[in-house]
């Protein structure tokens, strides 16, 4: 998209009916396919202007602004430097209110106080028993209410207030068995206000689950109008309004639902689902809404700092900000990732572990000028904040500081022999400290910390900050299968620096190339995306890199294959063309679904019968689907080779391109190809469900000699 400045123009009386943009203000967006992404683009001299002012003029106003003060009442304590005042209940702990730039509430006044800004919890008893389709329900949700109130710091630097809550056997069944402590703290001169939690669950307490936990702001609807995730992932959004019957008819599931009569006629026909917005955490740093108004726009924005507090490392993903307007920060979840990232907790199994701090950063921008200088300034300030990481100034003994913690630092090579003795340095590959674990765990690892870095362009890797503890180091190489994992446990003290010397990763590999589909990178994103539903679209993904975000595109399979499944002829076929995203099931016309069986033809011009062959299969996401691969005999039983029913991610309805990554590496015996012409089938055999399926990352016929 190309951004340009705002015009301001006057409405007319029928204008004034619709829903307004903040006292007229519209914002113009005009599509541009030659740039995808334009605010990678140097911005030219006005925008530059615009924002080194706006960061010269917050500077400026926390220089000369008045320390914090603390206002305690029977319901409620107030937090204020002079430009923020933060308002949260008493004892519960809930932002009840947000004052800046003139505003008296940035949160939504229209709903109940604990519905504004909280912290809440999805969790279950353990050991509840399961489903006839062997998965639990949604869990209870607990908004993390507090019951006790305490001053932690108080001066005209710094206020850090403690609103916790104790666990005890009369609570059992009724709150999930944790000691909660939620911190929030403002500083002087600071531009917003940060939050922290520590949980608690003690050895004696009775097992439970967790399922997800995350922060929520409910900004106003009335003001907060422009979404930002990313450069490239912006826009107006609809009202929530708009969503409910009869203006918004939900489809396949309540999260999707198409604007059949929006307040704002722009987005009829749009689906609008918050799924669309979701982002990997190694890129959800920052995201929020923006108040534009022709006299002074207002931003709200959720930093996230470090990533080190999330489950499941870089790759996993998380919703960010979506209609509400709301905006989260999400620690842990199961999306992309199924029952395999719920955190167990057995009934004698201690544990403690703080999320965050995070920020909630404000900005303003005055004279109506264009948006992109909050969003370039808020960016900006992530960047600070992610310099100041780990704080110096959270006040509890378990968020610990930077001489408190240890360094790793190494060197990464990659061989693969049958493409070249070398060891090579390996440039932008992860490599990170996760619990002790087996290969890949990390994927799956939502207990602990994770701390992750890349390597640069000859391999060499620091990975800084870590918190004492033993640690597996894990890495992966785009362009290589598999994972690599150091073959011994790595242990951290406070200032410890460990070089682990060069470390060498021998990828999976049996024999040289046959042939190969896609790119091993763990993501779908190379295959074919096709074009979405024109009656189901999001106009925010049309000519955009992340096309696989649109609605519906499952069904477009069936469209496209509408008798016979998909064939893909190696030297032929193009998979940037020819291979689906995702083998999904085809609906029929009576409104079921059958599975799909894929075909790979390719040519042997010999066969070693006595040798064996292996084909690497490389998933990037499943759901509850099964895999059974044949050679050159569809009707063989029992089938080459079948995962079983595998995997709970949800990717292909939440509009992922990845999801948990599975690697199978199957042997295949010379006397069951020939020489000429062979076919291996894929076939997904489950059919009860238009969103079961598989993503491949990348497929690849090896011969061992």
């Amino acid at each position: 998209m190309q951004i340009s400045f705002i015009k301001i123009k006057k409405k007319s009386d029928a204008d004034k009916s619709k829903r307004t943009r903040n006292s007229e203000a519209t914002f113009v967006i005009k599509q541009s396919p030659k740039r995808a992404n334009p605010m990678q683009k140097t911005m030219d001299f006005s925008i530059r202007f615009l924002f080194l002012m706006l960061q010269f003029l917050i500077v400026l106003g926390c220089a000369t602004k008045p320390g914090v003060r603390l206002d305690i009442q029977d319901k409620h304590v107030i937090m204020d430097n002079g430009i923020v005042q933060v308002n949260l209940s008493n004892p519960e702990g809930i932002v009840t209110g947000i004052q800046y730039n003139g505003i008296d509430n940035l949160l939504e006044v229209l709903n109940d106080e604990s519905n504004r800004g909280y912290w809440d919890i999805v969790w279950d008893e353990g050991g509840k028993k399961r489903t006839k389709k062997g998965a639990k329900g949604k869990g209870r949700f607990d908004r993390m209410e507090a019951t006790n109130f305490t001053v932690i710091v108080e001066s005209e630097e710094q206020v850090e207030l403690s609103f916790s809550r104790t666990w005890n056997d009369s609570l059992e069944g009724k709150l999930p068995p944790l000691n909660i402590d939620k911190r929030f703290i403002m500083l002087s001169g600071s531009s917003g206000f940060y939050t922290y939690a520590i949980y608690e669950h003690l050895k004696e307490w009775p097992a439970f689950d967790l399922d997800n936990t995350r922060i929520a702001f409910k900004p106003r609807k009335d003001k907060f109008h422009y979404m930002v995730v990313a450069d490239n992932r912006q826009r107006f959004m609809p009202l929530p309004d708009d969503r409910s019957p009869p203006r918004g008819q939900v489809l396949a599931y309540p999260e999707a639902v198409r604007l059949v009569d929006p307040l704002e006629p722009e987005f009829k026909g749009e689906v609008d689902d918050k799924y669309q917005y979701a982002c990997e955490s190694r890129y959800n740093r920052v995201h929020g809404w923006i108040c534009i108004d022709p006299v002074n726009s207002t931003g709200f924005w959720l930093i996230t700092p470090s990533y080190e507090f999330r489950s499941a490392g870089p790759l996993k993903q998380y919703l960010t900000s979506h209609v509400g307007p709301t905006t989260l920060s999400v620690f842990h979840s199961t999306h992309y990732s199924g029952a395999d990232l719920i955190m167990q907790f057995g009934p004698n199994e201690p544990w403690k572990k703080v999320y965050g701090p995070i920020f909630i950063y404000l900005n303003s921008l005055s004279n109506g000028f264009s948006p992109i200088g909050l969003w370039e300034d808020a960016k900006q300030q992530m960047v600070n904040e992610v310099e100041s990481w780990p704080y110096t100034f959270p006040a509890s003994e378990d968020f610990l500081s930077s001489d408190q913690r240890g360094k790793v630092e190494g060197r990464l090579l990659v061989r693969d022999r049958y493409i070249s003795d070398a060891f090579i340095p390996v440039s932008g590959a992860y490599v990170g400290l996760a619990a002790i674990g087996e290969v890949g765990s990390w994927q799956r690892e939502c207990k602990g910390y994770q701390f992750w870095t890349i390597t640069d362009d000859k391999g060499y890797f620091s990975i800084i900050n870590i918190r004492p503890g033993g640690y597996n180091l894990y890495s992966w190489v785009n362009g290589f299968i598999g994972d690599y994992q150091f073959d011994s446990v790595i242990y951290v003290t406070s200032g410890c620096e460990t070089n682990v010397g060069e470390l060498v990763y021998e990828a999976p590999r049996d024999g040289p190339t046959l042939w190969e589909i896609g790119i091993p990178d763990r993501s779908a994103a190379e295959f074919y995306v096709p074009d979405p539903n024109p009656m189901c679209i999001n106009r925010l993904y049309v000519n955009h890199p992340d096309r696989f975000r649109q609605y519906g595109l499952w069904e477009r399979y069936a469209e496209l294959y509408p008798n016979e499944d998909l064939v893909y002829t190696v030297g032929i076929s193009d998979y940037r063309k020819d291979w689906f995203f995702a083998q999904v099931n085809r609906k029929k016309d009576n409104g079921t679904y059958i599975g799909t069986t894929w075909q790979i033809n390719f040519k042997l011009d010999s066969v070693n019968t006595n040798g064996t062959y292996t084909l690497q299969v490389a998933l990037a996401s499943v759901h509850s689907a099964e895999l059974e691969i044949r050679i050159n005999n569809l009707e063989a039983n029992p089938p080459l080779f079948s995962s079983g029913v595998i995997g709970k991610e949800n990717t292909i309805a939440r509009h992922g391109i990845h999801g948990l990554y599975w690697l199978f590496s199957i042997h295949i015996q010379g006397t069951l190809l020939v020489q000429g012409n062979n076919t291996i089938f894929l076939t997904q055999t489950r059919d009860t469900s238009p969103f079961i399926g598989i993503m491949y990352d990348y497929i690849r016929l090896e011969y061992k000699r």
